[in-house]
């Protein structure tokens, strides 16, 4: 009888901002290109902290579905994004089954993302990565958790590829699947060196212009995570 009950959530006033205004967006009451109100008027609406606020947006710029511009405010980038994430977890419900299909079809479409990138990278596109790479090398050095440099180095690489609609999906799955290894207590602190390696080595290959040699080293990365969350299965 215990098994049918479920484990209660209490939402951080971050999250209740996120599902509100992720709400106004599907519901058409926020369109692409409107700008929220500033920070101050949000804050006093919705009766919580100005650092609330920011947090949220901060995680809504981090996975596309707004974007803040220097004189000009937040600005709604679309609404897709949105429609398509409450899709998949209304229907997944997030058993393990569907958790660990979709660890997999992560892997396929970064495996295919790393390759195209290795084929299609330029000058600036390299910088790019470098970048994304350094910053999370950084977070690493410091002994912080690296999750959003990590996510943000995997999407440069899906931008680098050319083909927005798996860069659209990576955004989709994959903090869905960050979200889930909290839930099973899974870390990749746990193996932070062997990451930086194999982020490192993907990189090389992405600028050797050696798409099947990207492909295995992303493969061969995103092998070790998946072992030891099917170990905590």
């Amino acid at each position: 009888m215990i098994d049918k009950f479920s484990e209660i959530k209490i939402e951080s006033s971050v999250d209740k901002i996120i599902r509100q205004l992720k709400s106004l967006i599907v519901s058409g009451d926020l369109n692409p290109g409107d700008t929220l109100p500033p920070e101050r008027l949000l804050a006093e609406k919705l009766g919580v902290g100005r650092s609330a606020i920011r947090d949220a947006i901060k995680k809504l710029e981090f996975y596309g579905i707004v974007k803040t511009l220097p004189q000009s405010g937040t600005v709604i980038k679309g609404t897709g994004l949105v429609a398509l994430e409450g899709l998949i977890i209304d229907i997944l419900n997030f058993e393990e089954t569907d958790f660990a299909s979709l660890v997999d079809t992560r892997n396929l479409l970064e495996i295919e993302s790393a390759g195209r990138a290795a084929n299609r990278r330029t000058e600036q596109d390299i910088s790019m990565i470098k970048e994304a790479l350094e910053a999370f090398e950084y977070k690493i050095a410091e002994g912080d958790s690296a999750e959003e440099e990590d996510f943000l180095l995997h999407l440069q690489i899906a931008e680098v590829s050319g083909n927005s609609v798996l860069k659209t999906l990576m955004r989709i799955i994959t903090p869905d699947i960050l979200k889930n290894f909290k839930k099973r207590h899974f870390s990749k602190e746990e193996r932070n060196n062997a990451i930086l390696t194999e982020h490192r080595e993907i990189v090389d290959q992405i600028i050797a212009q050696n798409a099947k040699g990207a492909s295995d080293a992303m493969r061969n990365h995103l092998k070790g995570i998946s072992d030891l969350c099917n170990m905590r299965f």
